[in-house]
């Protein structure tokens, strides 16, 4: 990778996103590094990353701080050569007791903020002629537990605009690709373990649904970076338009029904 590829990463200070800044920082890329959690962010500068990374709170899901963050990166540099979309919230709740502000506020930010930040960053990878926009959605955008109706929606939204930014934007050598995680240790995984763990420990639950998975655990971040970053490599340039699940086999898998004696 060229050391002077510049990277922008929304949802970057942890979880999947922060897994995506370690991976291209480790490949030499700049980094631009948003999200709107202050003490996320600070914790990230904190481990002395380089001078390559540079980091802002913005809130993902407003146009203008989602406007003066591509214009202050356009300050310093004029072209980028991928964007990466990591914000993202888990909610839950079925279609009965989901309430309008829940289901606003679960679009706003795993939806509207990827339309915002490819409306204001393709006009940079544009001047880079060509780049890559990487979204992150997930298996729940093709299967689904139960009472997670906003989410899995909003999870099947993102890979429609993924499909629309790939046709858009093709003229233009600017590829969108989707990848659909299962479960993956992050920070937003534990505060949902937190809520069903009972007497056990978080860790307890988190091996326990990582047993449902075939490879028998749930994913580190680092290895959803990986694939993101291979999906904005040169390696990549002629895929667009596709939703590459990496879930250590979960939906490859069908029910075991024991026989009723």
């Amino acid at each position: 990778m060229s050391s002077d590829r510049v990277v922008v990463v929304i949802g970057g200070a942890k979880g999947i996103g922060r897994g995506c800044v370690l991976k291209f920082l480790s490949e030499g890329a700049i980094v631009y590094c948003a999200d709107w959690d202050e003490r996320a962010l600070k914790e990230l500068e904190d481990t002395n990353l380089g001078s390559k990374l540079h980091t802002i709170r913005v809130d993902a899901s407003s146009e203008r701080e989602v406007k003066a963050f591509a214009l202050s990166v356009a300050k310093n540099h004029s072209k980028i050569a991928a964007l990466v979309n990591s914000a993202g919230i888990q909610t839950y709740g079925t279609v009965t007791e989901t309430t309008e502000e829940l289901w606003e506020q679960t679009f706003d930010v795993n939806v509207k903020a990827m339309f915002l930040t490819a409306k204001h960053f393709t006009p940079l990878l544009m001047a880079n002629g060509g780049g890559a926009i990487v979204n992150v959605s997930s298996v729940q955008s093709r299967v689904t537990q139960r009472g997670v109706v906003a989410y899995a929606a909003s999870k099947g939204a993102i890979n429609g605009l993924t499909r629309a930014l790939a046709v858009d934007l093709a003229d233009y050598q600017i590829r969108a690709n989707a990848v659909l995680p299962g479960s993956v240790d992050t920070p937003m995984l534990r505060s949902a373990a937190d809520l069903f763990k009972g007497k056990k420990s978080v860790d307890e639950i988190l091996k326990e649904w990582g047993r449902s998975h075939p490879l028998g655990r749930v994913a580190k971040s680092s290895e959803i970076g990986d694939l993101v970053a291979f999906l904005a490599s040169d390696a990549g340039s002629f895929i667009t338009g596709g939703m590459y699940v990496i879930d250590g086999g979960l939906t490859s898998q069908v029910p075991v029904v024991l026989p009723q004696e």
